[in-house]
């Protein structure tokens, strides 16, 4: 009688013990270029959570799509901890601003923690005659449809904060959409035109020279770099747009190993080193726990939704 071959179930997932033991580099996929704000974080974030782990963590631009690209690929990955997203606000943007999407931005990813906050600043060419927030919402009011925002990238956080604006003050102000944070900043210092939302770390060093005038921050509160600057908030009560930057791993990974990588992650970010370079680029370090950031995650969906609606923004 011929013998018969056992055959035994492989798990699809490893054990977190193996899977962290494997030799493989851990992947950070980013969906924006390489020197923007998202990659660097994940960069400084990289190398100190590799220290943490005892593994090469390399990062791996795949630009496109508003950050789709990236988190499709990771949605698609094996949960085995080998593949990660360093994502940022757009992932919940993208929820109502696509009429489609190759994954869900909840079910197919497992949230790890939020790195870091990112609060935008609101800055006027200095020809502008209003000196604040209030008198430019009165100007905004009076002049309806004759000041402009430079919008960097459509359906971005920044684009999306100036619809906010709007939709809570009740000013009609256009948007001018450009290929770029950088041209639009541009033509904001050159006058043509007369407003944007700019990251912080690109519009400080022009604000301290006196090239651009800053008349709100989008944080809760003030930042300690600009004391003098009000935030929006003091004049539109609940308003907040700061951009966020968060780290996933797929869907339905083992909890113990989401756990490892997770607390790799928030002890990186708690470093002196690593603080210091994320507070370099404007952002406030965050670090909290997987619980915390899915939470959070699953209440910007709709938050977002309704700026989206109202703005009537479509994809590029």
């Amino acid at each position: 009688m011929p013998r018969r071959k056992l055959l035994l179930a492989v798990p699809a997932v490893l054990p977190f013990e193996q899977a962290l033991a494997q030799n493989a580099p851990i992947r950070i996929l980013v969906g924006a270029p390489a020197g923007g704000s998202t990659d660097t974080l994940a960069r400084n974030l990289a190398t100190e959570m590799g220290r943490q782990l005892g593994r090469t963590v390399v990062v791996e631009n795949r630009p496109g799509a508003g950050g789709n690209i990236a988190a499709d690929a990771v949605a698609k990955a094996a949960p085995d901890g080998n593949t990660l997203l360093m994502s940022f606000t757009s992932h919940a943007i993208n929820a109502s601003l696509y009429p489609s999407l190759p994954f869900d931005p909840i079910k197919d990813f497992t949230p790890l923690t939020c790195v870091a906050t990112s609060p935008s600043i609101l800055v006027a060419n200095p020809a502008v005659p209003a000196k604040d927030v209030r008198e430019l919402i009165a100007l905004a009011k009076a002049k309806p449809g004759q000041l402009n925002f430079a919008i960097g990238a459509v359906g971005s956080s920044l684009h999306l904060a100036g619809d906010a604006f709007k939709m809570q003050s009740g000013a009609y102000i256009v948007n001018i959409p450009y290929r770029g944070t950088a041209p639009a900043l541009q033509d904001v210092l050159a006058g043509q035109v007369e407003l944007m939302f700019a990251a912080v770390g690109n519009a400080q060093s022009q604000i301290r020279a006196g090239k651009l005038k800053a008349l709100g921050v989008t944080s809760a509160k003030r930042l300690p770099a600009f004391p003098d600057v009000p935030a929006i908030a003091e004049v539109l009560p609940g308003y907040e747009s700061s951009a966020w930057f968060g780290l996933f791993g797929p869907g339905n990974m083992n909890p113990e190993l989401a756990k490892k990588l997770s607390d790799a992650a928030r002890q990186a970010i708690a470093t002196p080193e690593v603080k210091k370079r994320l507070e370099t680029e404007g952002a406030v370090p965050v670090g909290n726990s997987p619980e915390e950031f899915a939470r959070f995650v699953q209440a910007e969906i709709p938050r977002w939704a309704k700026v989206v609606r109202f703005a009537g923004a479509k994809p590029e």
